[in-house]
């Protein structure tokens, strides 16, 4: 009985998974330099004191046509240097401006309320989203706004993470498989998830689905946005798989913190809807899977298991090669074994208890 649970879970897993993949390989059209709207960057910053210069740093490099760009760093309430950091760079460069957010308006809180106060001083065409801890090829700006074409709303692209150490390139896969999922379902007209910190979106959209205020509270602000685009039913929603649109972005210092952000995301993540919470499913049953075999053990089941990590295997090292990335096979393994561990345990932790700590805030 337990070979022909794992084989159909297995199953369903793999065609989930060429679904995914079919997804990110959809095309899009790009405009001409000539006609690039204009665009806006908003950056959230919060006690990012040892991150925020080179993201920055990144920003001033960015490539786009001359009074077409701006960069709005919205400070909120820092308790360390980060402000300090952010006026002192700004001083002398006109496409940058300062904005500091005063508490919190209309019930808003944490990063929507620094990005939805900094977006009413706005006026751009295009809205661009990153983190504070972040930082950007000098063509993302360009290549996000090239595929806004007249039809579309909301333009997403890929986040990778630095891979120094182990720890590092096991969040790194990690990160590029969940965006990787993201990007299937986004392209086949189905949103499930995207991540703020290589985010876009007309700014007409955004208006027009009354901006954060209009929202109740998410501690994934960035899915809210993507949710109440796509149910405007107006506009499309695209993910494209292009280099020149990258991100990357710096992972969880250690276990702790990376729990905090696992949880945050797992709470948000009980917004989803049937289709979401199916995709869920299929994971945490053949991940339950996964761990009974030691006690269920036989050939076959032995088999179906490496056919899984196979499976997630091809996904990451297509995926990778799409955008232009590499990834470690060391790293791989060490993913595979957090993939499993965390897709199986995460649903306890939000079932009884779903506070969020993050940037010293409780929600």
């Amino acid at each position: 009985m337990f070979e022909i649970i794992f084989a159909i879970a297995l199953f369903l897993y793999i065609i989930q998974t060429v679904i995914f993949f079919r997804g990110m390989l959809k095309k899009y059209h790009r405009i001409d330099d000539s006609a690039l709207p204009t665009a806006t960057v908003v950056v959230a910053a919060r006690n990012e004191e040892d991150k925020i210069l080179d993201c920055l740093i990144s920003l001033n490099k960015l490539d786009y046509p001359e009074g077409k760009l701006e960069i709005v760093i919205a400070e909120d309430q820092s308790t360390d240097n980060t402000r300090g950091i952010i006026k002192t760079f700004v001083r002398d460069k006109k496409r940058f401006r300062l904005f500091e957010v005063d508490g919190e308006k209309k019930g808003l809180k944490g990063k929507a309320n620094a990005i939805a106060q900094a977006l009413q001083t706005v006026s751009s065409e295009i809205i661009l989203t990153t983190d504070a801890d972040c930082t950007v090829s000098p063509t993302w700006a360009r290549t996000i706004c090239s595929y806004y074409t007249d039809d579309v709303a909301m333009v997403c692209g890929y986040t990778n993470q630095t891979d120094n150490t182990l720890f590092e390139g096991m969040q790194a896969a990690d990160f590029i498989y969940l965006l990787g999922v993201a990007a299937g379902t986004i392209n086949l007209g189905k949103p499930l998830s995207c991540i703020g910190n290589n985010m876009s979106y007309r700014k007409s959209a955004y208006d027009r689905i009354g901006g954060y205020e209009s929202m109740p509270f998410s501690v994934t602000e960035d899915f809210q946005i993507l949710a109440a685009i796509h149910k405007l039913g107006e506009y499309k929603i695209i993910y494209p798989a292009d280099p020149g649109a990258m991100v990357i972005s710096k992972p969880c210092a250690d276990y702790p913190e990376l729990y905090k952000q696992k949880k945050r995301w797992a709470v948000g993540g009980l917004e989803s809807d049937i289709i979401g919470f199916a995709v869920m499913a299929s994971g945490f049953i053949l991940h339950l899977l996964m761990l009974a075999l030691p006690f269920f053990f036989s050939f076959l089941a032995i088999g179906m298991a490496v056919v899984k990590i196979l499976t997630d295997y091809l996904f990451l090292l297509f995926t990778h090669r799409l955008i232009g990335q590499k990834i470690l096979f060391k790293n791989f393994i060490a993913f595979e074994i957090y993939f499993i561990l965390y897709v199986f345990i995460l649903p306890f932790t939000v079932i009884f208890n779903r506070r969020v700590v993050w940037k010293g805030r409780k929600y």
